[in-house]
């Protein structure tokens, strides 16, 4: 039984070596407990500090240990997807280099796999202690918001932590989509998952790569990815205004009829025209993001480059 553990990477120099120890650990203890073999796959994702340095040496001092690195960076989602076509274990887990993940649940996760009646442990945050307040508010919305325009279920707190059995691998490498939102795809092939709750954990080297824009166009691309609500919506703003104008219509002409035609209400009518012309442009705004998708989906560029492997460059 092999277990590959994929660790997408963005300058984590100083927490590589950490987690590697930790997860070494825990990896030693399942093979007493489990029998099973480990396999680390470090994903570089186009770091500027010493994360592809410290990949190799790791490899050198550890034939198990396993590294992509790509020409540049491609983001997180594709190091995921990137390490999902790399392992070659029986079951697979995707973790953070930070220890925000703690290999520690892997034995329980691997348990309820070996049951038979899941194909997906996965691990959700009850607290976001340590976050700030205004982050997690957003957060918190934005999870309420996605489930109501959404078939798809996206389970508030959960992370990118989860031990998945091959069969639900491959189901999620068929998804071979250049806009990838992981959670939604996670939770969009199906299976049957079993939720680890933990309390928040400090990084234990480092900083966070996540910013606030960086967050927000984030959930920009999982509502657009799994949902067509906003089209809607706007489509729905559309009648709506078409509704109010041809009302609007018929109280000047009755009006002008009724009591000649004043000249007076200017404002009024500015305010009413610059409304109109804002929600025109929100509604656009909608329908070019999704477009945006398509030109990006139909192009067919690949999901990241490999500038070296453990294997060479």
């Amino acid at each position: 039984m092999l277990i590959s553990l994929i660790v997408p990477c963005y300058n984590e120099e100083e927490s590589m070596p950490l987690f590697y120890k930790e997860a070494s650990r825990v990896a030693a203890e399942m093979k007493t407990s489990h029998g099973a073999e480990f396999e680390f796959i470090f994903i570089d994702d186009g770091s500027r500090d010493g994360t592809l340095r410290v990949a190799r040496e790791l490899h050198a001092q550890d034939p198990r240990v396993r590294y992509v690195s790509f020409s540049r960076n491609f983001g997180k989602e594709a190091g995921i997807y990137a390490g999902l076509q790399a392992a070659k274990g029986d079951y697979v887990a995707t973790m953070d280099a930070d220890l925000q993940d703690p290999p520690a649940l892997l034995p329980a996760m691997l348990d309820t796999l070996l049951g038979g009646e899941y194909d997906c442990a996965a691990t959700r945050r009850t607290t976001r202690k340590g976050e700030p307040p205004l982050r997690s508010w957003f957060a918190k919305k934005f999870y309420q918001i996605i489930n109501k325009m959404s078939d798809t279920e996206i389970v508030d707190g959960a992370r990118d932590f989860r031990l998945m059995s091959r069969k639900m691998v491959n189901a999620v490498l068929s998804m071979a989509e250049y806009n990838r939102f992981s959670k939604g795809i996670f939770s969009w092939v199906g299976f049957k998952t079993k939720w680890f709750d933990y309390e928040n954990i400090e990084r234990v080297a480092g900083t966070t790569k996540w910013n606030f824009w960086g967050l927000f166009k984030y959930s920009i691309e999982g509502i657009v990815g799994f949902s067509t609500t906003p089209l809607l919506v706007a489509a729905g703003a559309g009648v709506l205004f078409c509704i109010l104008a041809f009302i609007g219509i018929l109280f000047v002409v009755i009006r002008a009829l009724a009591f000649g035609d004043p000249t007076s209400g200017w404002p009024s009518l500015v305010c009413i025209m610059l409304l109109c012309s804002g929600v025109q442009l929100f509604c656009i705004g909608i329908v070019g993001e999704y477009l945006a998708k398509t030109y990006l989906e139909v192009k067919h560029r690949p999901i990241y480059i490999v500038a070296e492997t453990e294997e060479g460059r």
